[in-house]
């Protein structure tokens, strides 16, 4: 019979090829599907207002949201490590005898008081992550405990905190963003902090596959091209859609100077993934 969940999915057949259904469907009927071109088109009168100079729209466009989030808050672009909630009451004290951490093994050592890397080795296995994990990511001792301590939960709580910071901020998906220096300098420390751990974060992969469609080659140009140079190693097929499809489009429509560092931007991320490769052969072997 004609029930209503069978109703919408023969409108949502009609909307598209409108031949092959020709039975006559409600005009009123609950919506099921969201309209998959919402997106698009929200983007693409995002880019002809911006580029016409009119008024700004008032509605986000990353992937589906309708709203866009609470702008109360203001960017903290120094990412500084805060005070460890357990110890917050006694960090005065906890100053003046530092002495202490270094010599009782069952106390968890601050990371705020953190400062030399002797201390870090002498205190590794007592250290607890603050709680905002964006600060890890301008902190070079941190970073150094993050490749020796292969902590999951570490990678986990970084991957949730830093994808909900891209969603948010990302400048083209978010119509009227007031924040566009302080989302080019996040792009640039998350770049920095793969560099230094030598392999690129799960959520700016996750970022780039999903914007990179969206993206006019223009916004923040060689922060993106930076961060495409540390995307993981995995199949032809698996990327091309995503990554090389998007970069495509933008190639073969842009200048001279935007098809050199898309050039060079896949140049460093060959390098990378050989740099792995050897890397994990010499382990194979050693082993």
């Amino acid at each position: 019979g004609m029930q209503s969940h069978l109703q919408a999915l023969l409108s949502l057949y009609k909307l598209f090829c409108p031949e092959q259904v020709t039975i006559t469907l409600p005009g009123k009927m609950k919506t099921y599907f969201k309209n998959s071109e919402g997106p698009w088109k929200a983007a693409i009168t995002a880019v002809r207002q911006r580029n016409q100079e009119t008024s700004p729209l008032s509605q986000a466009v990353f992937l589906g949201t309708s709203q866009p989030q609470s702008r109360k808050r203001k960017w903290n672009a120094q990412l500084v490590i805060p005070a460890s909630s357990a110890n917050t009451n006694h960090l005065e004290e906890d100053r003046e005898k530092n002495w202490f951490y270094l010599y009782n093994p069952n106390e968890s050592f601050p990371v705020e008081q953190l400062q030399t890397f002797p201390q870090l080795l002498q205190n590794i296995h007592r250290l607890e992550f603050p709680s905002q994990m964006g600060s890890v990511l301008t902190n070079p001792l941190l970073l150094h405990y993050m490749n020796c301590v292969k902590d999951e939960s570490i990678y986990l709580r970084l991957y949730y905190w830093m994808g909900q910071r891209l969603q948010e901020e990302c400048t083209w998906c978010v119509v009227d963003n007031p924040y566009e220096e302080e989302f080019k300098s996040f792009l640039e420390t998350a770049y920095k902090a793969e560099c230094f751990l030598q392999e690129g974060f799960s959520a700016c992969e996750e970022f780039l596959y999903k914007t990179l469609p969206l993206w006019d080659g223009i916004c923040c140009r060689s922060e993106i091209l930076r961060l495409v140079s540390w995307i993981p190693l995995s199949s032809f097929s698996d990327i091309k859609p995503y990554l090389f499809d998007p970069l495509a489009q933008l190639f073969f429509t842009s200048s001279i100077y935007f098809k050199c560092s898309v050039l060079e931007s896949l140049k460093e991320l060959l390098q990378n993934w050989l740099n792995c490769n050897v890397i994990q052969m010499d382990l194979e072997i050693s082993s």
